[in-house]
């Protein structure tokens, strides 16, 4: 297995043009456990931890621009303005696997359990995608096209993450076997913003929902209904529709409080 390491974001966008198949990997904790159980075997990995463009995040007339290569401990040191990512990324894993896992990496493997994608879909969040013949925006809801699936075209890498200036009432909330170090059975976050609720459910459908509406009663239950969750070895649908159910019944009282 060949892997290139670029050292600027010029470079790794002619490498990806060269060599679209290459896996980008950055933290690795998605692909590296696809390579160790040997479910996968690029023939080309993609370095990006010295493209030091994608590190960071930005604030700029009222809009957050976050780069890909932003890990979950640093998400964590944003609850001021982003509460529900740092409330999701503290749930990621333990400290070496938050040191490590990024944002982008979150997006690109598209899981439908990904802890940092209900956040970022309530926050109407725009993902900025890129390639050696320029840069596009792609709104999260378009990017996210199946259980594991994008809507990266082979030369382009995930550049970073815009999204509006969200209000203080937000949060997130997760259900698994254990507060940490565990794939999440069910979560959601929410923002009730202008007199509106936004509210995104992970592991409850092929990928992460939005419901939007009024914060009035009968919301929790919209939200249960919305989602499609399937039978797996972490939860019966029944339960995962159940427990969604709850959460968003908490997350309201949380936010309105």
């Amino acid at each position: 297995m060949e892997v290139l390491s670029p050292r600027s974001l010029d470079e790794a966008l002619a490498i990806k043009a060269e060599r679209p198949e290459a896996v980008p990997i950055q933290g690795g904790t998605d692909v590296m456990v696809e390579l160790n159980f040997d479910r996968a075997r690029p023939p080309v990995l993609l370095n990006l931890n010295e493209v030091f463009e994608l590190r960071g995040w930005s604030r700029d007339n009222g809009t957050l621009r976050l780069g890909s290569g932003l890990t979950y401990t640093e998400a964590m040191q944003l609850g001021e303005p982003l509460r529900a990512l740092a409330e999701a990324s503290r749930t990621v894993g333990g400290p070496q696997i938050r040191n490590r896992g990024t944002i982008g990496g979150n997006l690109g493997t598209a899981s439908p359990a990904g802890d940092a994608l209900p956040p970022l879909l309530v926050y109407g969040a725009v993902v900025e995608v890129g390639s050696v013949h320029g840069a596009r925006l792609v709104p999260l809801e378009e990017f996210l096209v199946g259980p594991k699936r994008n809507a990266l075209e082979p030369e382009e890498l995930i550049l970073s993450v815009h999204l509006p200036l969200p209000g203080p009432r937000q949060t997130f909330m997760k259900v698994g076997p254990r507060n940490a170090m565990v794939i999440s059975v069910v979560s959601l976050a929410m923002l009730v913003e202008d007199g509106e609720v936004r509210a995104s459910y992970g592991s409850a459908g092929p990928v992460p929902g939005l419901v939007t509406g009024a914060p009035d009663e009968e919301f929790a239950e919209r939200v249960a209904e919305a989602a499609s969750p399937i039978d797996d070895v972490r939860g019966t649908a029944a339960y995962r529709r159940h427990a969604l159910r709850v959460l968003a019944e908490r997350a309201l009282e949380r936010c309105l409080a």
